[in-house]
């Protein structure tokens, strides 16, 4: 199978990779997959259940195992995890059966995003208000090496659709 087959798209919590993958397969007209809806459907409990019940490394076990049973899909854009690429051999994977695109914003343009939103989110819950922009410049900077791996970085605060859409034409070849 030709790895252009998939795309996915990767970076930090907040950056907005299920909006621009939503709507990056709807103009490439391909299908499109929520890591984290798959994993919910295959573990029959939310993200958040499984970290508060199982943990962050059983959590990251079924992350990858669900990762890697998408690989027979085709004609589709995956939205993953902020961690995704960060854990097992993801990103390696992803590499080699499709085409990634990261999704980048600075901390303070995170911090925005996520203020609103950080009860919700597993890994930010117990992490004061006053300490969010420090947790996500640490958090980032460790994880970076692995998103800045991908094959298209694209400035997500600044998303161009057109411009996405033309570069990841340039890869697909289409």
């Amino acid at each position: 199978m030709l790895k252009h087959h998939i795309i996915y798209i990767i970076g930090f919590m907040g950056s907005g990779k299920s909006t621009a993958g939503r709507k990056l397969a709807r103009e490439l007209g391909w299908s499109f997959i929520d890591l984290d809806t798959k994993i919910e459907e295959k573990a029959g409990r939310t993200i958040s259940r499984i970290f508060s019940d199982d943990g962050e490394e059983i959590f990251r076990r079924i992350e990858a195992e669900v990762l890697k049973s998408l690989k027979t899909e085709t004609e589709t854009v995956i939205s993953t995890g902020g961690g995704t690429p960060c854990f097992s051999d993801n990103m390696d994977f992803m590499l080699e059966t499709g085409v990634t695109i990261y999704l980048k914003m600075s901390p303070e343009q995170l911090r925005k995003r996520l203020a609103e939103s950080s009860h919700d989110r597993p890994l930010l819950k117990d992490i004061p208000d006053n300490m969010l922009q420090e947790f996500i410049e640490k958090k980032l900077a460790i994880r970076e090496k692995w998103y800045n791996r991908a094959e298209i970085i694209i400035d997500s605060y600044r998303m161009n659709y057109t411009l996405l859409q033309s570069l990841v034409g340039k890869y697909l070849d289409i």
